[in-house]
């Protein structure tokens, strides 16, 4: 069965999945934005993991337990160094590393958030551009996601998203993703 992508507005720190994807720095300091709001609903567990892991390479993603939260784990895909921008090169990295991390633990759901467009500023139509064309890339080859979501904080997001998904489906390479 090829996976589903859904657009929704919300919480991703909400989400009853079984990963939820953190807008990482390498260091993997839970600091603002989504990334403080998994350390706030997951507990100290999750930063204690990530203390215990990072920092990781810029583009790399690193998965730690859930916490409190109702994914079981959390994919910290680092786009951008600890204050500093997300590129367009450290967002698709971290995009088709954190895919990469949920196949090696078989997962079936995951929900990204729209990486580095807080407070590593980057621009939300080319975030959405790059994240999605990673995904569907992701899903040509053979894939345990069943089910993946972005889940975007407000409706201009979440506009631009499904926007950017019917325009990427209507080129004829997207066929077969």
């Amino acid at each position: 069965m090829p996976a589903k992508i859904y657009f929704l507005k919300g919480d991703i720190t909400n989400m009853e999945v079984d990963a939820i994807v953190n807008a990482a720095n390498n260091d993997l300091v839970l600091g603002a934005g989504v990334a403080g709001a998994i350390r706030r609903k997951g507990g100290p567990r999750i930063q204690e993991e990530c203390d215990r892991i990072g920092p990781i390479r810029l583009g790399q993603a690193a998965v730690t337990p859930g916490g409190n939260l109702k994914a079981c784990y959390v994919i910290h895909a680092a786009s951008m160094r600890l204050g500093g921008q997300t590129t367009a090169e450290s967002l698709q990295d971290s995009t088709r590393n954190s895919l990469l991390r949920a196949e090696e633990k078989g997962l079936k759901t995951i929900a990204f958030p729209a990486i580095g467009t807080g407070v590593a500023g980057f621009p939300m139509n080319e975030c959405a551009d790059i994240m999605i064309w990673a995904v569907l890339e992701h899903l040509k080859s053979r894939s345990s996601l069943e089910k993946i979501y972005f889940v975007l904080f407000d409706d201009a997001a979440l506009k631009v998203f499904e926007e950017t998904y019917k325009k990427l489906m209507a080129r004829p390479e997207a066929e077969g993703a």
